[in-house]
């Protein structure tokens, strides 16, 4: 169907509230990478959604938080910088009657710049229905929203009343980006965020919040399709180091075996990962360090 609606959507909130499942969800594939920890996300990642006759463009962001690092600075700054310039803004909360700082911080954004918001109520399976009541009451107390949406991400309750409802948000115009394309995020960053995910998922505490990847190799061979990923996984500390490859490399193993499942189904092709683990001390505070690692202004 011819796309007559297109327009961009900010998807905003704390860390661990659920952008990234709801993400996926709405996608209906894999492009964010989702784990039980905070500030999963550090970079803003782009997913198209085609439906019916109406391109919706959402902007995942890192969770708002307290920055420690410059590295959190500049996830606070893109979370930011994303309430801008666009057609509509989500912000997502977990079942709790009380507006916590980042959520009164984003809708004192949200204000004032009068774009369009839509609240979401994320995580209602982990709740009785009665409670949400006082949820919303909480939030309407505190700002006008056009619409109030309780969803489960996880489960996908609720994810196609959420199209429903910002569609009536997208100007009229062409699609913003070609027909099939599902994420602006570069192959090759998809697959050096799921390496990334996986550090998450199997680390501990700390570790895993300094670490971060670089695809120094990605190519397909020809006489098999088989395509070879050669990644460096940069930490903060040597004793790092030691416990991300684990006792005989068993731990490194683990990650890397991991990741290569999900690129190879992200992909649609066999996968051939080799991984490496290097020491760069505090590199979450040097600048020229977190662009190199794919952390741009833009």
């Amino acid at each position: 169907m011819e796309i007559k609606r297109s327009g961009m959507i900010s998807i905003v909130g704390r860390p661990n509230v659920g952008k990234s499942t709801l993400t996926n969800a709405l996608v209906g594939e894999k492009i964010a990478i989702v784990t039980n920890k905070p500030q999963t996300t550090r970079n803003r990642i782009c997913a198209v959604v085609d439906r019916k006759d109406c391109q919706f463009v959402f902007m995942d962001t890192p969770g708002l938080h307290k920055a420690r690092t410059k590295l959190g600075d500049y996830m606070v700054k893109v979370v930011k910088d994303s309430v801008a310039d666009v057609d509509a803004v989500c912000l997502i909360v977990e079942p709790i009657p009380h507006v916590g700082g980042p959520e009164e911080e984003l809708i004192g954004r949200i204000k004032s710049l009068g774009v369009p918001s839509v609240l979401i109520i994320n995580k209602i399976d982990t709740v009785e229905k009665e409670e949400l009541l006082a949820v919303m009451q909480a939030y309407a107390q505190v700002h006008d929203f056009n619409a109030i949406l309780p969803i489960s991400a996880r489960t996908g309750e609720g994810v196609e009343e959420v199209l429903d409802v910002l569609s009536q948000f997208l100007p009229e115009g062409p699609r913003l980006f070609p027909e099939g394309m599902v994420t602006d995020q570069p192959e090759r960053q998809v697959c050096a965020e799921i390496i990334r995910e996986k550090l998450l998922l199997c680390l501990d505490k700390e570790i895993p919040h300094g670490t971060a990847v670089e695809l120094v190799r990605f190519a397909e061979r020809e006489r098999d399709g088989v395509i070879e990923i050669d990644a460096t996984i940069y930490c903060e500390k040597e004793s790092h180091k030691g416990i991300i490859i684990g006792k005989g490399g068993a731990m490194l193993k683990k990650i890397s075996t991991q990741a290569r499942q999900d690129i190879e189904r992200f992909m649609g092709a066999k996968v051939y990962l080799r991984t490496w683990v290097k020491v760069k001390e505090n590199w979450r505070d040097n600048m020229n360090l977190i662009h190199d690692f794919g952390f741009k202004d833009e």
